[in-house]
């Protein structure tokens, strides 16, 4: 019988631990099967975060270099710097990206660095407890704003990929959101982009992942799913940023 389907070979056999439904895993095997076709597993570095993803090193079958809260960019930048024939990646999600981490984020974007970053989005910090993110939505409900994100108080949701798109270093952003079958090829397309891009010496590139977090939002899959395309996609509209 001819086998269509099988697991990447950037993947290891260890099972995930995320919440079930969770894009975080969908990602990683995106990442996966793009190292696998562009046949680069024993040539990359992957660089993960601390957060939901902070086991990634059981996950992947490239070198795996652990990060501090929000140093991903930093850590990645040294690593590319010493190893220019590598192919060198970072994961953070938004609470390590875009809230302790945001000085590394702006500052490796703006030098242009030779890295490939992604960017998982999912509005709250997920491993933790389901606190208020620096990406949480105007009016949503979050353990450390329970009537909802007042921006009174708490300012305004924090828009990366429009923000990173504004200085002259990065030469590939894009926002993509998996939650179809056309939004998960186009994932993939733009995680692949991001990897080739940094192959062919062009520098900073970034892929933000509209993604989900079914236990702290209390939605099943299906119904963060819509949420995403419904709610999430007005603030932080999906598209290409900048690629040049």
């Amino acid at each position: 019988m001819q086998k269509v389907f099988e697991r990447p070979k950037g993947l290891t056999d260890a099972e995930f631990s995320y919440c079930a439904g969770c894009l975080h895993s969908t990602t990683h095997r995106l990442i996966a099967e793009v190292m696998d076709e562009l046949d680069i597993i024993h040539q990359t570095v992957g660089v993960c975060p601390v957060g939901c993803a902070v086991f990634m090193y059981e996950y992947m079958s490239c070198d795996i270099i652990e990060a501090s809260h929000g140093r991903a960019p930093s850590v990645a930048t040294g690593v590319k710097r010493m190893l220019p024939d590598r192919v060198v990646w970072s994961y953070q999600g938004d609470g390590d990206l875009a809230s302790i981490g945001t000085a590394e984020i702006v500052h490796a974007a703006g030098r242009g660095e030779n890295i490939s970053v992604i960017f998982i989005n999912n509005t709250t910090y997920g491993m933790t407890g389901g606190q208020m993110a620096p990406t949480t939505l105007i009016g949503q409900k979050t353990t450390t704003c329970p009537t909802g994100r007042d921006p009174h108080v708490n300012g305004y949701p924090i828009r990366v990929c429009e923000m990173l798109a504004t200085l002259d270093g990065p030469s590939y952003i894009e926002r993509v959101a998996p939650t179809s079958p056309a939004g998960l090829v186009k994932t993939k397309k733009a995680i692949k982009h991001a990897f080739q891009n940094q192959i062919d010496g062009k520098g900073f590139s970034l892929v933000e992942v509209l993604s989900n977090c079914p236990t702290n939002w209390r939605m099943t899959p299906i119904e963060s799913f819509k949420w995403i395309d419904e709610k999430m996609s007005e603030v932080f509209p999906v598209g290409v940023f900048v690629d040049r």
